[in-house]
């Protein structure tokens, strides 16, 4: 995530701010621009401009209406012909904010998903709703369990464009829970989010295009029976050697998640990256020379760069630093997984998919 500049007053601002703490003026995100701006109110009080911006030909904008819930800082051109901005308006369904956990957990998994939109929108890949495009477009289904004691729960997953969140993902503790249960290093609601649009963007960037072979070529043939593969790997386990091969153990148990993990992790790389590239953050050891290869100057914007080595060589030093800090505080490591040259070529070919795709949308080409 990149850090943001009050144009007003100079202050610095991060992703979720709606109001300068300094100048006091109202914030909001500009998804267009992908930049965080200062708002002037117009006389009416109801519409605003970004400040800065000449008052006679201006864009005025509203709040999103998820503005009014605490759970959205973006802005809607009043032109629009929806209430919602460009991450609200992928919601199908949002949980019963009348009660009081489901809004909390709701505003948690706006957060996430805020932040994942941002991604994909700086990644300059195609964002859409299904309400616009029933056939190619994203929605998300934020749902509570009916009746949990009866074991009736909702599966987090996806489905032709749809996803479905369990909103108990929230709760910090069921969230553990299900890490522990799970065998999982890792898990978070980011995480869940990064995964599961990852399985929406391989029926958008691989199933039916050139790039399949490739895909295959990496990841194996999805055309193995999901069902039975998911099946096998919870009865028996991973391979022994999975951990050469892939960035988790769930990862092996079929080329879909493969793909699915693989491009959360390649998510997780490139938004950190962007962090400490805002943060001028660099990484030399003192005891460590320069044969070891942990050294790092985040001098690049992630987005920006096409060598994806360029990207790993900048990441694993930063990895190191990041993990020693937790250490040094008692927490876990942030990043606690080992990532070998046969899954640095599979994120390489994500990298080079998407690079693709931003550059055919940014010439306006039809086979995009």
């Amino acid at each position: 995530m990149q850090l943001f500049k009050c144009t007003h007053c100079g202050q610095q601002l991060f992703f979720e701010n709606d109001k300068c703490e300094q100048c006091q003026y109202p914030l909001g995100f500009e998804s267009q621009q992908l930049q965080l701006f200062p708002l002037v109110a117009e006389p009416e009080g109801a519409t605003f401009r970004l400040y800065g911006s000449p008052a006679a030909d201006a864009t005025t904008y509203t709040y999103c209406h998820n503005h009014t819930e605490g759970a959205c800082n973006w802005l809607v051109p009043t032109d629009s012909a929806t209430p919602f901005c460009a991450a609200c308006t992928l919601n199908r369904t949002i949980p019963n904010l009348e009660q009081p956990e489901h809004r909390a957990r709701w505003r948690k998994l706006e957060s996430a998903k805020h932040r994942l939109v941002y991604s994909l929108l700086r990644m300059g890949l195609p964002v859409v709703s299904k309400a616009a495009d029933p056939d190619r477009g994203l929605w998300f289904d934020f749902l509570a369990d009916t009746s949990p004691e009866s074991g009736q729960r909702v599966l987090t997953g996806h489905d032709e464009g749809l996803i479905t969140i369990n909103i108990a993902e929230a709760d910090d503790i069921e969230r553990e829970m299900a890490r522990k249960a799970m065998a999982e290093l890792y898990r978070t609601l980011l995480g869940h989010f990064r995964h599961e649009v990852g399985h929406y963007y391989w029926d958008r960037l691989i199933d039916n295009t050139p790039h399949l072979a490739r895909f295959r070529e990496l990841f194996g043939d999805e055309q193995q029976d999901y069902s039975e593969a998911l099946k096998r790997h919870y009865d028996q386990g991973a391979p022994a050697d999975w951990a050469q091969f892939f960035i988790s153990s769930y990862a092996s148990s079929h080329p879909w998640e493969d793909w699915a993990e693989t491009w959360a992790h390649y998510l997780h790389i490139m938004d950190t990256l962007q962090t400490a590239h805002a943060f001028g953050l660099s990484v030399k050891p003192v005891v460590a020379d320069e044969t070891q290869f942990l050294q790092a100057t985040i001098s690049e914007e992630p987005y920006e760069q096409a060598d994806f080595q360029r990207i790993m060589d900048q990441w694993l030093p930063l990895t190191f630093a990041m993990n020693s800090l937790n250490r040094s505080m008692g927490q876990p490591d942030p990043y606690p997984f080992i990532i070998r040259p046969a899954v640095v070529e599979k994120m390489a070919f994500i990298h080079k998919v998407c690079q693709e795709v931003k550059h055919c949308l940014q010439e306006n080409r039809a086979d995009c």
